[in-house]
């Protein structure tokens, strides 16, 4: 009997030097083929994905060509709009693969609420850099003409807009997910950490704020009870003293050995350290399995448990 998967791609499975859709799509062509490896070996799978870039460029887009008849939209709705066009691109080139392979399995996008509790400290704490830089003058004419925006200076390279990062407290549509995996189909959902909102009686609320994908897919995969959560990155192992001389890759380790190496700060914010949260997050919550590797070693993983194999 297979498991029920959810698998988290970074940014590298998107978006090469060339942002071009044709270039996305290639790439994502090529991500197909290592997903389609899970399902030949009998699992249920559930792809989540990231969309910085793609949402950033988008902003960059719509700041460039923003008038007073045809205005820029709000975050949540370009989170979502990314969400619809990265999940067309890898439902198109996974299902193409799949075909090819004599498989017979819809791949479908959901474009998905994350609920986050409004009285989160993150919305009073922007944190989050988002879309184009700007020089001084730039930036005070942007916040002149959005006086509610956050501008911070970013290493040197000019200003940009920092926007909340609130946690992830409830995946809206994690039912419609189940019932798709129930009848194989593969769905792509939290796309880009999904579509943050907060509840107002019986009303769903979008919010200016980007969600953590790592951390979106952990709670997505704790209430579909999945037996894995992937977070597939850039390295086929999680390491401690990472690029010094006596660096250690880490291959079955314990939440407990994590939480050492985090008091250590042996995790580099905004990269490492989030998905060795949301691993361990999974694990403590639903007793299952996290692994943390690469696209490329997918099959070596699925081969032979190679990877940074996390448990209780």
């Amino acid at each position: 009997m297979g498991k029920k998967i959810v698998v988290a791609l970074g940014g590298n499975a998107i978006l090469t030097d060339d942002a071009s859709a044709t270039a996305q799509q290639k790439a994502l062509l090529e991500t197909a083929e290592y997903l389609a490896e899970f399902i030949i070996q009998g699992n249920q799978l559930i792809v989540s994905h990231g969309n910085g870039p793609q949402v950033g460029n988008l902003l960059l887009q719509m700041a460039g060509g923003s008038t007073d008849k045809n205005p820029a939209m709000p975050l949540d709705t370009d989170v979502a709009m990314t969400q619809g066009s990265i999940g067309y691109w890898l439902q198109n080139a996974l299902g193409r693969v799949l075909r090819e392979k004599g498989i017979d399995r819809d791949v479908a996008t959901v474009v998905t609420q994350v609920l986050v509790d409004a009285n989160d400290q993150a919305f009073s704490n922007p944190s989050k850099p988002v879309g184009p830089f700007y020089d001084e003058a730039g930036m005070k004419k942007a916040k002149a003409a959005n006086s509610d925006f956050t501008f911070v200076e970013d290493a040197g390279r000019g200003y940009r807009r920092v926007v909340p990062s609130p946690r992830p407290v409830g995946v809206q549509e994690y039912r419609t997910i189940n019932t798709m995996v129930a009848n194989d189909i593969v769905p792509i959902s939290v796309g880009g950490g999904g579509v943050p909102v907060v509840k107002d009686g019986n009303q769903l609320v979008g919010r200016e704020a980007v969600i953590d994908k790592d951390f979106a897919s952990e709670k997505l995969a704790e209430l579909v009870h999945a037996d894995q959560l992937i977070i597939l990155t850039a390295v086929d192992n999680i390491y401690v003293n990472f690029n010094k001389p006596d660096q250690k890759k880490l291959e079955h380790v314990t939440v407990a050995e994590l939480k050492r190496y985090m008091d250590e700060n042996q995790f580099a914010k905004g990269s490492m350290l989030p998905k060795v949260q949301a691993a361990i997050e999974f694990v403590e919550k639903s007793g299952g399995t996290a692994v943390v590797t690469s696209l490329q070693n997918v099959a070596n993983y699925l081969n032979d448990g190679s990877g940074t194999i996390i448990t209780k």
